[in-house]
């Protein structure tokens, strides 16, 4: 029997592709080429696996769950729920209705013995009773402001216990505000260039919104406490030409309209055609009582 011959295959004369020598090169540096031949035996035995292990796999039935009837019950019964809302009279039968129109919360009444803080106590007991009444008094202001210091509150009123503690706004208030001594000294120049200094005036008790140093030469307009920083405040008049001395500008850019001294500190105001100048220094503030109300 004679043996049938293929062509010769020359190995060293064929040629693989570059792109399939280049990956087999990379993958063999890189000790990659067992791993790569594990995965594609993998790929081939995974279709035989399967179908072979398919066949082989039962059913297994699901057992069937019988319900627990307990002892000495011959039945199950299953009643259907209708839940629903109960009626409001029942709902709400441990409630009462209420007046919209009235009120329901009164607080309690001040006691005759409650005393405003700060304040005095007087009190004294009829004759013909056995309660006593009690008037609390605001006591009369004592804080003072100089040298740059400055009190620690601004009373603008405190009412007064009234009588027989009810508490219904039957009390009175006391009205403070805050008074400024202030020291004026006026300086004059004649054509001539002497300079004539006047008397210095001090001023007690001028009240905020006061025109100084009088109403015809209205220089400057006290106006009581800055409500932050607790200094005195000075409205400067438009006829003033210039202003010398520590102040703080409040109001104003490039002319100060509203002027921010330090108590002890004097400020001098040029005013006029005729540069007339006032020095003016608000020694301290305090606070006084205008009245009851």
């Amino acid at each position: 029997m004679s043996k049938l011959k293929g062509p010769k295959l020359d190995l060293d004369k064929v040629k693989v592709p570059p792109v399939l020598r280049d990956l087999y090169q990379d993958l063999r540096d890189r000790r990659l080429l067992p791993l790569v031949g594990l995965i594609l035996i993998a790929i081939l035995a995974v279709p035989f696996l399967l179908s072979d292990g398919g066949s082989e796999a039962e059913e297994v039935p699901l057992a069937s769950v019988a319900p627990q009837v307990p002892a000495g019950a011959s039945s199950l019964e299953v009643v259907k729920a209708t839940p629903g809302l109960r009626e409001p009279s029942k709902r709400l039968s441990d409630r009462r209705a209420k007046d919209p129109f009235k009120q329901h919360f009164v607080g309690s009444a001040v006691s005759s013995e409650t005393v405003v803080p700060g304040a005095t106590e007087t009190g004294g007991s009829s004759s013909g009773s056995s309660s006593s009444t009690g008037v609390a008094t605001a006591p009369a202001p004592s804080e003072s402001m100089s040298g740059g210091g400055a009190p620690q509150s601004q009373p603008t009123g405190t009412p007064e216990a009234s009588p027989g503690g009810s508490g219904s706004g039957s009390g009175k208030l006391v009205a403070f505000t805050y008074a400024a001594t202030v020291k004026i000294v006026k300086t004059e120049t004649t054509e001539a260039g002497k300079r004539i200094v006047g008397e210095p005036e001090e001023r007690d008790r001028v009240l905020p919104s006061t025109v100084l140093p009088s109403p015809k030469q209205q220089v400057v307009t006290y106006m009581g406490l800055s409500p932050k920083t607790r200094k005195p405040l000075l409205l400067v008049s438009t006829d003033v030409t210039a202003i010398f001395g520590d102040g703080k500008c409040a109001s104003g850019t490039d002319v100060c309209q509203l002027l921010e001294v330090e108590p002890s500190f004097p400020e001098t105001f040029v005013y006029g055609e005729n540069k007339i100048r006032y020095k003016i220094n608000v020694l301290k503030v305090e606070p006084v009582v205008l009245g009851h109300s």
